[in-house]
């Protein structure tokens, strides 16, 4: 194995297993986040479950890093799984904008609320619960950027770099 290819799979190993922490970081955070409040003797309880959005961005950032163990262990590719490495790294990649993009949205509503439909922002009334959940959404976006990297990474190492030497 020359230098090159050393370089390439160390840097490939260590994107992806800064992607696992980072998939995994972001499903505990997200499924930890729970709140309870009074307000005007309501009872407001805030959880990730009873949002769609929420229980999806778990979900998906729960498979990818499920995922990224599993390619982790498997032992060095040959061109044939090479090829569906590269796939499935597209396919978790877009699963992830599909998560994130779903939860961002529904955060969105609840930090700012909704003047035309009538819904209130409820941010204010659970603070917490709001911090556990942009912590969540930094990590599942730094999980987002570090596979774009690393599918950008492996389609110039498997592709492109070949082709230029």
């Amino acid at each position: 194995m020359t230098m090159a290819k050393t370089t390439r799979a160390c840097c490939l190993l260590l994107l992806r297993l800064l992607a696992l922490a980072a998939t995994v970081t972001a499903a505990v955070v997200m499924a930890t986040s729970h709140e309870t409040t009074t307000f005007f003797n309501i009872k407001l309880e805030a959880k990730f479950q009873y949002t769609p959005s929420f229980v999806f961005f778990v979900i998906v950032n729960a498979v990818a890093g499920a995922y990224t163990l599993l390619v982790l262990f498997l032992p060095r590719f040959t061109n044939s799984v090479s090829s569906s490495i590269i796939l499935m790294d597209l396919v978790v990649t877009m699963f992830l904008v599909s998560g994130i993009s779903a939860a961002v949205a529904v955060s969105q509503v609840g930090k700012k609320g909704n003047s035309h439909a009538g819904w209130l922002p409820i941010c204010g009334q659970t603070p917490e619960f709001c911090d556990h959940v942009m912590g969540a959404l930094i990590s599942g976006f730094v999980a987002l950027l570090l596979y774009f990297v690393m599918v950008l990474h492996t389609i110039y190492s498997t592709i492109f770099s070949p082709l230029l030497t």
